[in-house]
C-alpha cells in the first residue's frame, strides 16, 4: 500500500500498490503489518456500505465521541465522491480546518481517518457506494456531528447540494460544537 499524508495531521489517502501482467492485476486493499508500520489502526470491527443514487447527494459530516470515537477507512466502490474531513480535535493546530480527497471506484484509493475527526462526502457520479471500515460499534449515545454547509467552516462541495437528509440539515453549526477530547 501506499500511503500519503493529507493536510491535517493523522489523515491519509491509501492508494494499492498493484502488481500487473496481461490479466490486470494484484493489489492488497488492507494489510495490518503495513497500517501497522504506518502507526495507524488495524482493528476492524465493523464496515458498512453506504449507496446513494442521486450525483450532489451529501451524507455527513457525522463522528462519535469518546469512548466510542472512531477511525475510519473509506473506499469508494462504485461511482466517485468527494470525501471532506474536519479536524475537531481539541487543543489541534488544525482544529476547525478541514480537507478533501476525490474516491472513485477506478482509482480504488481510500482515506484514513483518525479520531477526532468529523467525516462526510458528495457523490459526483449517480449510483455512488462507499464502503467504510471502523474501529468502534457505531453508538447512538456517542453520535455527534456538523452542518455540511456552515459558513464558518465553508466547505468547497464542488456540486449543488441534493438529497441532504433532515438529520444532516439539523445538525448544530461548529460554533455549537464542543471539542473532541481525546
Amino acid at each position: 500500500m501506499l500511503f500519503t499524508p493529507l493536510s491535517l495531521p493523522g489523515s491519509f489517502t491509501a492508494d494499492l500498490q498493484r502488481f500487473e501482467d496481461e490479466r490486470g492485476f494484484f493489489a492488497r486493499s488492507f494489510c495490518a503489518r503495513e497500517f501497522g508500520t504506518q502507526g495507524l489502526e488495524t482493528a476492524w470491527v465493523q464496515t458498512n456500505s453506504s449507496f446513494s443514487r442521486e450525483k450532489g447527494t451529501i451524507r455527513g459530516m457525522h463522528f462519535q465521541r469518546p469512548p466510542k470515537a472512531e477511525v475510519k477507512l473509506v473506499r469508494c466502490v462504485r461511482g466517485a465522491a468527494l470525501d471532506v474531513i474536519v479536524d475537531i480535535r481539541a487543543g489541534s493546530a488544525t482544529y476547525g480546518h478541514w480537507t478533501s480527497c476525490e474516491l472513485t471506484a477506478d482509482a480504488r484509493n481510500a482515506i484514513y481517518i483518525p479520531r477526532g475527526f468529523a467525516h462526510g462526502f458528495q457523490t459526483l457520479e449517480p449510483d455512488t457506494e462507499l464502503m467504510y471500515f471502523v474501529s468502534e460499534f457505531y453508538s447512538p449515545e456517542q453520535e455527534g456531528g456538523l452542518r455540511y454547509d456552515d459558513p464558518a467552516l465553508n466547505i468547497a462541495w464542488p456540486l449543488p447540494a441534493a438529497n441532504v437528509s433532515p438529520k444532516d440539515r439539523s445538525q448544530p453549526s461548529f460554533s455549537e460544537l464542543r471539542p473532541i477530547e481525546l
